[in-house]
């Protein structure tokens, strides 16, 4: 039997803990009724307060799986997040350049919540020149816009004028995520087209997290599968981003409280608009 369920995929490292990465994004996916994909890039054996090791998928192995995807189902969006190195980021570029019509979110995921590198120094030129121009949307958080920019970011003018000129220089739309300034309120700022979009929500205060990038970028992409509009794409993510902040638990463990984004199946489907 067949139906209209959209379908996404995410290529993406694998998080033991199961708050970023992966896990993540099918939770993601799952809460807005989209049909999730994996491609896994890399192992990584971590919490939100540790990476202890990466385990890099050979590059072979990462392309069979997308190129078996793309084949097989009827893949309406895709987004990357982890891909570690300079060779996985050309092989991933290679294949989604022959799949032009499928909306493309790219999470240029740096560096762990703990501080911990996840991408080799080589892959970021080959971000710039190979995968980035094929974006429908690039999603940098402040600290990975200024080692795309080359430079320093200072200030809300200062925000907006780099979102810009990322936009500019990889002819895609760019979402600069504001989780990294100080303030009561979180402003993603949106440039789209050359038309800027401001998005505000309260901070919500949780220690321990980790994989809220992965899931606002998992968000977006959803929504992107099921064919709305880039910036309805990006208030409905961060509308449910700040719904699996607010509702977030935590565990005590034996190495201390670790506290998690709710980001589970149809919790908030009621909230959906």
């Amino acid at each position: 039997m067949t139906h209209g369920l959209p379908v996404a995929l995410t290529i993406a490292g694998s998080d033991c803990s199961a708050g970023a990465g992966i896990q993540a994004d099918l939770k993601t996916f799952q809460h807005f009724r989209v049909h999730g994909l994996t491609a896994v890039t890399c192992v990584v054996s971590e919490t939100a307060a540790i990476v202890r090791g990466v385990h890099p998928v050979p590059v072979e192995m990462v392309g069979d799986q997308i190129s078996l995807l793309l084949e097989s189902f009827p893949v309406a969006a895709v987004k990357t997040g982890m891909l570690f190195s300079a060779a996985h980021v050309r092989a991933v570029a290679g294949i989604l350049r022959d799949y032009p019509t499928v909306r493309l979110v790219v999470d240029p995921v740096m560096i762990a919540s703990t501080g911990v590198p996840l991408l080799e120094p080589d892959a970021i030129a080959a971000y710039a020149d190979f995968l980035l121009p094929l974006a429908s949307l690039v999603t940098p958080n402040l600290p990975e816009a200024e080692v795309l920019l080359g430079e320093r970011i200072i200030g809300e003018n200062g925000v907006e004028s780099a979102a810009r000129r990322l936009s500019e220089k990889f002819g895609t739309a760019i979402l600069l995520k504001g989780g990294h300034r100080a303030g009561p309120e979180c402003v993603d700022v949106l440039v789209n087209g050359g038309e800027v979009q401001c998005f505000a929500a309260a901070r919500v205060p949780v220690t321990g997290s980790h994989g809220t990038g992965c899931t606002l970028s998992a968000a977006i992409t959803a929504v992107l599968a099921r064919g709305e509009a880039l910036p309805r794409a990006v208030a409905m993510a961060k509308q449910y981003l700040g719904e699996t902040l607010r509702r977030s638990y935590e565990f005590q463990g034996a190495a201390g409280r670790i506290i998690h984004a709710l980001n589970q199946g149809t919790t908030f489907a009621k909230n959906e608009a």
